[in-house]
């Protein structure tokens, strides 16, 4: 058992023994102390162990049941998939086949999508049998899929000493404000929320784990806000993990007094680009919120704003685990933590990893970010702009949706749009983009706009399932409007 598997798991063993009444882990309706949750875990490790494999999937949603699983596979030694699940029926089985998942625990609606994948149903554990040499490299605890930019999923092979060096460094970032208590908001699946619920349970707080459908969440971006609100009311956390559309809106919420923070004492925030106005509007309702920056290659989070060190802006300092320093073109590259290689693929060797992001240090060693390299286009003035930059100055404001942001090799940069609410007029639309334009430099402003008639989605094929935007079909799908020809009106289409 690796070092840091250890000390978790001593941990735990630890307030099994002193916090016997404690409340550890909140389901829906469930509730277990962490005298239970040991116990509970330990039995589960013997029953990973009595099924002899190597790699156990988990298509569960989050709950109690998931979190035991979870654990008894860490504890175990053994290398646990977590599917998400807004990834399809296709990606799913992708990622199955992919793994050589011996052992599948699935949700009973799945039950369809398990048979036709090939596994057969004993008891609790879905059974398949897979030839051929194992694709995982050694010492994988954790196979995490990222989408990115196609539709097929690429596996992230990470070690336990990984992920829980960052699941401890997450515990000290919030531990001057003391939260007690961590709700998931996202999927276990999302890796950022699996270390985070570690996170809680390092420090002795209780995990609150409703399921999606209980908060009101459905797939990758649909959101029942006051499911929601009514959720997080009735538990009152004092920690969350954010994406920048549930930030704003919390803070759209609380600007309207539909959610009062008070009890909330830490929130991180990442996944996406965050506008610094958010951040602004956020601390003037009085939520906590602190920016950070990761990836999946790197175990997850890798920089964090704290409460002694917060910069608005910035993605905050480097953790004590990782080194970062800038390339000469300024990709920021990342040492610490790194994956141990991609599913199939040879190891990975080289111990500064390329992120693909551009980004700057300011004297206090604060990181900002300036978007992805590969997506950067360069105007016809020799300007070049990230437009998720300008893209997250678009949608964390009123109105907006959804931003498409192109201005490759032209004098003006173009917007796609597609707004919050149908009623939404083209004027309202007008003054959020004036908004943003003030947070912007002249090149990077939006000059031009198209008012879609659909949104992108995942079924259209604008969308990666993961929620981020298919960039290049994107392109293709509305070149007519993105030409320079195009641009000759100055209003939407």
């Amino acid at each position: 058992m690796s070092p840091e598997i250890e000390h978790f798991k001593q941990t735990l063993r630890s307030y099994a023994e002193r916090k016997t009444n404690a409340i550890a882990v909140w389901g829906d309706h469930l509730k277990m102390d962490y005298a239970t949750l040991y116990a509970e875990v330990v039995y589960r490790q013997q029953r990973l162990r009595d099924e002899n494999v190597k790699v156990v999937a988990l298509a569960l949603d989050n709950g109690v049941e998931a979190m035991l699983w979870d654990l008894a596979a860490l504890f175990e030694g053994l290398t646990c998939l977590t599917l998400p699940p807004f990834f399809s029926p296709a990606q799913r089985q992708h990622c199955l086949e992919q793994s050589q998942a011996e052992r599948v625990i699935a949700e009973p609606e799945l039950e369809a999508q398990m048979r036709i994948a090939g596994y057969e149903s004993t008891g609790e554990f879905w059974r398949r049998t897979f030839n051929g040499p194992n694709r995982v490299p050694e010492g994988t605890a954790k196979l995490t899929f990222t989408s990115g930019t196609t539709g097929t999923p690429k596996g992230v092979c990470l070690s336990a000493e990984s992920v829980l060096r960052v699941a401890r460094e997450l515990d000290q970032a919030s531990k001057p404000t003391h939260p007690r208590h961590h709700l998931a908001l996202l999927p276990l699946a999302v890796l950022l929320e699996n270390l985070g619920c570690y996170a809680a349970l390092y420090a002795g707080a209780t995990l609150s784990l409703p399921s999606q459908q209980t908060l009101g969440i459905q797939g990758a971006s649909g959101v029942d806000v006051p499911r929601l609100l009514g959720c997080l009311a009735s538990r009152v956390p004092e920690s969350l993990i954010l994406v920048p559309q549930l930030l704003l809106m919390l803070v759209s919420a609380t600007e309207q007094k539909a959610f009062n923070p008070y009890a909330l004492r830490f929130a991180a925030v990442g996944g996406a680009r965050v506008s610094e106005e958010l951040l602004h509007r956020a601390q003037r309702v009085g939520l906590p919120v602190y920016e950070g920056y990761g990836l999946s290659e790197c175990a997850s989070v890798v920089c964090l704003n704290r409460p002694q060190a917060n910069r608005p802006g910035s993605v905050g300092r480097p953790l004590p685990h990782v080194e970062i320093r800038l390339a000469d073109d300024d990709e920021v590259l990342i040492k610490g933590s790194t994956l141990l290689g991609y599913l199939g693929e040879t190891p990975q060797l080289d111990e500064w990893w390329p992120s693909g992001d551009l980004g700057e240090f300011d004297t206090e060693g604060f990181l900002y970010l300036k978007g992805r390299k590969k997506h950067q286009f360069v105007t016809s003035f020799g300007r070049n702009v990230n437009p998720e930059w300008v893209e997250a100055e678009l949608t964390q404001r009123h109105h907006i949706a959804q931003a498409f942001v192109y201005g490759e090799a032209m004098p003006r940069n173009h917007a796609l749009l597609w707004p919050h609410r149908p009623d939404c007029t083209d004027e309202e639309l007008a003054v959020a983009i004036a908004q943003a334009n003030e947070a912007l430099p002249d090149y990077a402003q939006v000059h031009h706009w198209t008012r879609l008639d659909q949104p992108f989605t995942s079924a259209n094929g604008l969308l990666t399932a993961n929620g981020r935007p298919r960039r290049y079909a994107i392109v293709e799908r509305y070149r007519a409007y993105l030409t320079e020809s195009a641009l000759s009106e100055d209003s939407a289409s």
